[in-house]
């Protein structure tokens, strides 16, 4: 018979409130959040981001959980404590933001420090170590997620590993990274999980690393798509003739207006930002093709508009002609996503309005918000259809197929 723990989570975004719901099959989790609304939805079964198996379980499992504002009686009462809280890339420091993370750690030592202190929080290559060093605490691991957005329970259930990062040294840190690998890979649907216990250092690296090479993976076929656009060639087949090579795949190949989202770009810039004197030049090529990327998007839009001539080619008396009313489909990276930071397509508008265009938005999910970033909200299909000269879509939908000769877009798979 499974021993019923206690477990906190302090955050409720796609890792915190995934890990909640997992957990709470088994055992009796409480959610930590600063956001009332948050807090009293969760407590209400209807889940505060957009995520299928999260709205499923909470409309048919019996699941021992509930959220609070009240982190001093959570953490008090908790065998373990997770910690999933956002750590946002600071652009003036180069690093992330790990303030939301030390001050939940600080809690648990203050109310609790028997508990087992768990980081699943993105933090830089380091943290860990250095805060285990300076604040004198043992029982601390750290386990990083490989969570996609709308499909985060889903990949807690389905996960492609499990890796945990400890003090190899330390008998009593390494029997918690046991522990806590067993919750996990007990509360998974699949498997056979790969398990990988490590130095806490390296856990971290395995992070940023992986979603590194994703970012790489989605830079290479923009760029791909770019080369085949510029010279008239179907990029599809080129990629289809690539990918068939079993050492490549098909995964993770279908062209778009960059990477972004959450993760990628943070990720990456704080990856180059671990380096600091180590040698390297792939790290930052990814992140300035990714950029150069959202540049060719808005360049291609602004010619099918009629504002340039050609790439790179400004037109000399625009001043004499009307902006072009281009129309942006969607703002979120993922198609049944909610999470409009840092999307890709926002670089592309930034880079349309500089050059004059102007901009109409179709997000349905904003309503009932007049505008965007200054840029007027269309909430009706049919008339930000009409009104738009070209159509923006990072990822195609079935509802343009009768405006498809106004479409711009290179989704070229009909998936994420």
């Amino acid at each position: 018979m499974k021993k019923c723990l206690k477990i906190a989570v302090a955050g409720a975004g796609y890792v915190g409130l995934s890990l909640a719901v997992l957990f709470a099959q088994d055992h009796e989790v409480v959610l930590v959040d600063i956001n009332e609304e948050k807090v009293a939805s969760i407590n209400d079964r209807i889940s505060p981001i957009q995520d299928v198996y999260i709205e499923q379980y909470f409309r048919e499992e019996k699941l021992n959980l509930r959220a609070t504002l009240d982190a001093e009686k959570a953490y008090s009462e908790a065998d373990f404590v997770l910690v999933a809280t956002p750590t946002d890339y600071d652009g003036t420091s180069r690093f992330f933001d790990s303030s939301s993370v030390d001050t939940v750690i600080k809690l648990v030592l203050k109310y609790n420090p028997r508990a087992t202190i768990v980081i699943k929080s993105t933090v830089p290559v380091g943290y860990t170590a250095n805060i285990r060093k300076e604040w004198g605490i043992k029982n601390i691991l750290f386990s990083p997620e490989f969570l996609r957005e709308t499909k985060a329970l889903y990949d807690n259930l389905y996960p492609s590993r499990i890796i945990v990062g400890t003090d190899l040294e330390d008998g009593q840190s390494v029997a918690a990274a046991h522990a806590f690998s067993d919750l996990l890979r007990a509360a998974a649907l699949k498997q056979d999980v790969p398990v990988l216990l490590m130095d806490y250092t390296e856990a971290e690296a395995v992070k940023l690393f992986s979603n590194t090479y994703l970012a790489l993976r989605v830079a290479y076929f923009n760029e791909l798509d770019t080369f085949a656009e510029s010279k008239g060639l179907d990029s599809k087949r080129i990629i289809d003739g690539v990918c068939l090579d079993p050492r490549i795949g098909m995964g993770y190949n279908n062209p778009s207006f960059g990477y972004g989202g959450y993760c990628l770009p943070k990720d990456t810039k704080q990856l180059l930002a671990n380096y600091a004197e180590i040698p390297q030049t792939l790290i930052e090529a990814i992140i300035k093709s990714n950029s150069m990327r959202k540049d060719f998007i808005a360049d291609r839009a602004l010619q099918l508009a009629g504002y340039r001539k050609a790439s790179g080619t400004k037109i000399q008396n625009k001043s004499t002609m009307s902006p072009p009313v281009i129309g942006v489909y969607k703002l979120a990276m993922k198609a049944g996503s909610d999470n409009y930071r840092h999307s890709s397509i926002q670089g592309v508008m930034e880079r349309m309005q500089e050059e004059g265009a102007v901009l109409l938005v179709y997000e349905p999910g904003l309503y009932p918000e007049a505008s965007f970033s200054g840029h007027e909200l269309v909430y009706d299909l049919e008339e930000f259809k009409r009104r738009s000269q070209i159509i923006l879509a990072n990822r195609y939908a079935t509802c343009l197929e009768d405006v498809k000769d106004k479409v711009y877009t290179r989704d070229l798979y009909n998936r994420d």
